[in-house]
């Protein structure tokens, strides 16, 4: 950028530089005059205050790859140019071009990703069909109108823009993933390309797949079309949509006694966290606001819970599973465990049971909520790289893609398979044998301990769990009472000392959000410490080969579990194994909640939300 004078020579006596309009006739394509009474001190400081800003915009905006800006001042005449060519800056000689990090996904684990990952060291790139993130634990809330749906979402375009906005969105949908050749194919319903289909083409060098999961048919008949699910902000007020038509519906005067029973059967099937949940608020609202705007009706409402198996909320402290049957027993809610969904119609639900055969049931409104499925672009990637056989994209503890370069998943879209240390135990006996003796001793199985306890989680699990204070315990156990000094394996000992290790590997629980939040903001970590770690690396030594891992790896860790049961009462499985329940749980369930929200905004719509439910109860409207 330069200041030159009418004389044509800048300060130092050089000759101005020839650009488009280093002559100016007259007045410049784009001008500004000044009236004669501003002196030369004040056109020039209005020249540097609009130079100024000029360059900032350059700076904020480098879409725009070329831009010519002039800037006349009349009696002292003043010219600007620039000439902004952000991608030519971006790769100019000597710096190398950003990599391409592609994110499928704005659910729990793609936004934790995109909001921890340093964007000025990558060329990040976020596509997903929806340009929101969504608080997900609130969507049985929304589901009766305790919270509004604007107050659990936050736009991904406000995220991006706090970190400056040098992330890319696109609002599309990816179908197809070609590992091969590091691309993606999209699909946007919004707009179109030349073609007139919206699909477009996106290239990678890292692709983060975060694309969640969607609800579980089990392909059961007319579950598609005639149940809710509850995975969506969309579902929820469906959901809400309906709980309201059927009460208007049931109180039109040409209906008999039979069909408004009917009409107020609501079935949930799936007795895990969802479905309890929303049994619960569907409780409360019909118990604490509908009964008062339908009083004619409301002892003709029934809820029932549906679950294949034996108790609800199996996943939880038994303790937990049994308050909540005994709780919605005293509330009126009807569960019928050991009960499989074998059909669905438009009236009636088709169920079958060992005892007593199979039964149909009438229903005015049915909510699916019997776990998660695997998305068919998932589906898909799976049959290109060997593992059409599973029911999730496997990984490995750094959260990378079997058998496929560059690939991350995180999210319920993958699971995450432990190495176990059966399949290992050659080459961890040959790590730790320093000497090549054939045995080893406590020695040798000391120094190698804490890498064996870091890349196989299960030897701790193991130990903690039999009450042994080191791996020296657990070999005397298999060898019999000797002394230390005088322990010594052979590798079939070794075998045979850890061979119950693996019985502790545990899998990750399903659809918890905690977790794949967890896996975002540790592989934002990776990719943040990518440079420094290939110097550096911080993670265990290998086994399988030499030196060591870039990265420690990625370990859930468990900070406790909600259930709201209704009526102002949660139950609570925390660290430690404890167990809390109650209407003080209640209020650590909503505290936790809030702080949870992802921006100042939803924080203080939610807390507004809960607010408003306490003192004029919950919203009964369709909108």
């Amino acid at each position: 950028m330069w200041l030159v004078p009418e004389n044509g020579k800048v300060k130092d006596g050089r000759a101005r530089p020839k650009t488009a309009f280093s002559a100016l006739n007259g007045s410049p394509p784009l001008g500004i005059s000044f009236p004669n009474s501003f002196s030369p001190r004040w056109r020039m400081r209005f020249a540097a205050f609009f130079l100024d800003g000029a360059a900032r915009a350059y700076r904020h905006r480098p879409t725009f790859s070329k831009l010519i800006l002039v800037f006349a001042a009349s009696g002292g005449g003043l010219v600007a140019y620039a000439d902004a060519r952000a991608e030519a800056a971006a790769e100019s000689p000597g710096v190398a071009p950003k990599k391409k990090v592609v994110v499928l996904g704005t659910g729990w684990a793609g936004t934790t990703f995109v909001k921890n990952i340093d964007s000025s060291l990558y060329d990040v790139q976020v596509i997903s069909p929806r340009n929101y993130f969504a608080f997900t634990p609130l969507l049985p809330s929304v589901t009766c109108g305790t919270v509004e749906p604007r107050s659990i979402v936050e736009p991904i375009r406000k995220i991006i823009t706090k970190k400056g906005g040098e992330i890319k969105f696109w609002e599309a949908e990816c179908f197809k993933i070609d590992p091969e050749n590091k691309k993606v194919y999209c699909r946007s319903d919004i707009g179109t390309n030349l073609e007139g289909n919206g699909e477009f083409l996106v290239d990678y060098d890292y692709l983060v797949i975060a694309v969640g999961a969607r609800a579980n048919t089990f392909n059961t008949p007319g579950v598609v079309e005639h149940c809710h699910f509850l995975k969506e902000v969309e579902d929820a007020q469906k959901i809400r949509r309906s709980v309201m038509d059927c009460f208007e519906r049931a109180t039109l005067p040409d209906l008999d006694e039979e069909e408004r029973k009917r009409t107020l059967h609501f079935v949930i099937v799936g007795g895990g966290p969802t479905g309890v949940e929303f049994a619960a608020e569907l409780h409360d609202f019909v118990s604490e606001d509908l009964a008062k705007l339908y009083p004619t009706i409301q002892d003709l409402v029934k809820i029932t819970v549906v679950e294949h198996g034996e108790h609800i909320l199996t996943m939880f402290d038994k303790r937990i599973s049994k308050f909540a049957e005994e709780k919605f027993q005293r509330d009126g809610i009807e569960l019928k465990t050991g009960f499989k969904v074998v059909k669905v119609s438009d009236k009636t639900i088709t169920m079958e049971n060992a005892l007593h055969g199979e039964s149909s049931v009438p229903y005015g409104m049915a909510v699916w909520s019997t776990g998660i499925g695997t998305r068919p672009v998932i589906l898909d990637f799976m049959k290109q790289i060997g593992q059409g056989n599973r029911r999730a994209l496997a990984t490995d503890e750094w959260l990378r893609v079997r058998e496929c370069e560059n690939v991350c998943a995180i999210g319920d879209c993958a699971t995450m398979s432990q190495r176990k240390v059966m399949e290992d135990i050659m080459e961890i006996f040959r790590f730790a044998d320093k000497d090549n003796s054939g045995t080893l001793t406590v020695k040798e199985i000391q120094d190698v301990l804490e890498d064996i306890c870091i890349r196989y989680p299960q030897v701790e699990l193991y130990l903690k769990n039999k009450q042994m204070s080191d791996i020296v315990d657990l070999i005397k156990a298999s060898k019999g009472d000797v002394k230390k000094e005088a322990l010594e394996l052979n590798i079939e000992e070794f075998k045979n000392a850890l061979a119950n290790v693996d019985s502790l590997v545990k899998n990750l629980p399903a659809t918890a959000q905690v977790v794949a939040a967890q896996q975002g903001n540790y592989l934002a970590r990776c990719f943040n410490r990518m440079k420094d770690s290939e110097e550096k690396p911080e993670g265990p030594q290998r086994i399988t080969k030499m030196g060591r891992h870039r990265f420690l790896p990625f370990r859930y860790k468990h900070f406790g579990q909600f259930a709201p049961l209704g009526g102002e009462q949660t139950a609570a499985q925390l660290p430690g194994d404890w167990i809390s329940i109650g209407h003080s749980t209640q209020w650590l369930w909503y505290s936790i909640y809030a702080s949870k929200q992802v921006s100042w905004r939803t924080r203080a719509l939610v807390i507004s939300d809960w607010t408003r439910r306490f003192i004029f109860g919950r919203d009964s409207s369709r909108i």
